[in-house]
């Protein structure tokens, strides 16, 4: 189809009329809030996932808007890409220039875990020196903890937290912080040793946490989530 300037809705939707529209969704509030959280926009995530919902899917567009390195764009872009079009050293090129906290988490959850090239990526970005990459890493492992633990050296993981979580820097440290949980929350014959970790770390333990919301910190983490399971 061919692309229009009137269309926002089609296959003919250009960066130029994204771009236009994220202008006008600008809200000095909402960049206020995703300042604060490290992300450099100013849309509200509701006002962009309907943007999105009117886009539908549309991958070569995707491509631009990331291309244009703008927040919000990308954000955009990773809604309405298609996770499986993208090559193995396209997704380790994007993880590798992300540094938006939202953006990471977005490529994370809702691209690289749906591509063929997850587990590899996984085990690489584990591993990676960055932080920031490895943080992915730790995510992606966090999902197969939870939905196919199949094949993990649950053992060595705890041994790998227990030995740099509580000096890692925040990102990486947060990650592997939710890992630990996972596997307490998932694995009972490991649940004890996780909790004995979280105990002597005490990362997160002052985190605060909002009335009605579960504490980041992994021994109150793993604790609740077994009790509304078992409740």
């Amino acid at each position: 189809m061919a692309r229009t300037t009137t269309d926002r809705t089609t296959d003919g939707a250009t960066v130029d009329e994204v771009l236009a529209r994220l202008a006008e969704l600008e809200d000095l509030r909402a960049r206020e809030v995703n300042e604060r959280h490290g992300d450099d926009h100013g849309v509200n995530l509701g006002r962009l996932r309907a943007l999105a919902k009117e886009l539908r899917t549309q991958h070569e567009l995707a491509l631009e808007l990331w291309a244009t390195g703008d927040t919000a764009a990308r954000l955009v872009a990773l809604l309405v890409c298609r996770p499986r079009a993208f090559g193995r050293d396209e997704l380790d090129a994007m993880i590798r220039e992300v540094r938006a906290p939202k953006v990471h988490d977005w490529l994370v959850g809702y691209v690289v875990k749906k591509s063929p090239h997850a587990e590899d990526l996984r085990v690489a970005w584990t591993a990676d020196p960055d932080p920031v990459v490895a943080s992915a890493g730790w995510a992606l492992t966090t999902e197969r903890v939870a939905k196919s633990p199949e094949g993990l050296d649950l053992d060595g993981m705890l041994d790998v937290i227990e030995a740099e979580m509580r000096d890692a820097p925040d990102r990486l440290q947060w990650a592997m912080n939710h890992c630990l949980a996972q596997i307490g929350i998932e694995h009972p014959a490991h649940r004890g040793r996780a909790v004995a970790i979280g105990e002597r770390l005490r990362v997160l333990e002052d985190y605060p946490t909002p009335p009605g919301c579960t504490s980041p910190y992994a021994p109150t983490w793993i604790a609740e989530i077994v009790r509304r399971r078992e409740g």
